[in-house]
């Protein structure tokens, strides 16, 4: 779960916006956002601008938050079995349901996280699920990353992949009813971190916001620094700085529309390791801290993880 702020207006979903099956890519805006190429080169904003805006305003509507529902199969077999249930599909779906079925939902969650098998699932009673939460004035999103794996030359770190064949994914989620898209990678600071995984990082979020954007879904930007580790709060501070930094950085470079995205930033904390344990009051003076030297004004909703 997360929760967001920075917004005044709660936009309610029009279920006309999210019908399926026709010609959805039409123009609704003609911006030009100027970038800084040695060509001179004028950049166009997606013809989604408008609806991406609309998008990321309602996911981070105040006083509501996201629901991560996306566990794996798998992952959803461990909370099965923990009950004594078999992992079928019948079984998650009756666990799925249970979720977006819970009463007044709508009043305090704003977007849902979906796994690709629950885009296409409906309800016990046959209700596509991607409708129940429409109805309910929740936005459906999609995990799009394929996971973590080693990145080779690193100092024991990873990567997150899932670039190859992105737009086509990201194009038949939009049609399903998808509007945002969650994309999660790792920085480890036991592990260094080296230059080489910040920057893998920031331009895989780069790369994945701009086929994400130009497909109609709102990217969420999220480079998990991980807890793992004794150090303090003050080096955990000057590693977000950095990654966010390069995050930004390739954001822009990738022509990414910053009112169209969203942002789920780690908290800064010292390591779990770490004997020098911090106040909230320090968390939250250091975490305001890095967003306020690091996050563009443009950005429309910081979700923050629970």
């Amino acid at each position: 779960m997360a929760s967001a702020s920075l917004l005044k207006t709660s936009p309610v979903i029009n279920k006309t916006d999210f019908i399926k099956g026709q010609a959805l890519r039409q123009p609704s805006v003609s911006v030009s956002v100027v970038r800084s190429h040695p060509s001179g080169l004028t950049v166009r904003a997606s013809s989604y601008a408008d609806e991406l805006i609309k998008t990321a305003k309602t996911v981070a509507s105040p006083g509501r938050g996201i629901l991560a529902m996306d566990e794996s199969n798998a992952t959803c077999g461990k909370r099965l079995d923990s009950i004594g249930l078999e992992n079928t599909e019948a079984n998650r779906q009756a666990y799925r349901t249970l979720l977006v079925s819970a009463p007044g939902l709508g009043n305090y969650i704003s977007g849902a996280i979906l796994f690709e098998e629950t885009l296409y699932q409906s309800t016990v009673d046959g209700k596509k699920i991607v409708d129940v939460l429409l109805e309910q004035n929740i936005v459906p999103g999609i995990k799009v990353d394929k996971g973590l794996v080693p990145l080779a030359g690193s100092n024991n770190e990873s990567w997150c992949q899932g670039l190859d064949g992105l737009a086509s994914r990201s194009a038949a989620y939009y049609q399903q009813g998808a509007r945002f898209a969650k994309w999660r990678t790792v920085v480890s600071i036991p592990n260094g971190p080296s230059a080489l995984a910040v920057k893998e990082a920031a331009w895989g979020l780069a790369r994945y916001a701009a086929i994400s954007q130009d497909n109609g879904l709102v990217p969420i930007v999220e480079p998990e620094i991980l807890l793992d580790g004794e150090h303090n709060i003050d080096r955990t501070f000057e590693v977000a700085q950095q990654v966010w930094a390069e995050v930004f950085f390739y954001l822009a470079e990738n022509n990414v529309m910053f009112e169209g995205i969203l942002l789920k930033p780690s908290m800064v904390t010292p390591g779990a390791e770490c004997k020098e344990r911090a106040t909230p009051e320090q968390v939250a003076d250091y975490t305001l801290k890095l967003l306020q030297r690091r996050i563009p004004p443009a950005v429309p909703g910081i979700m923050a993880s629970s």
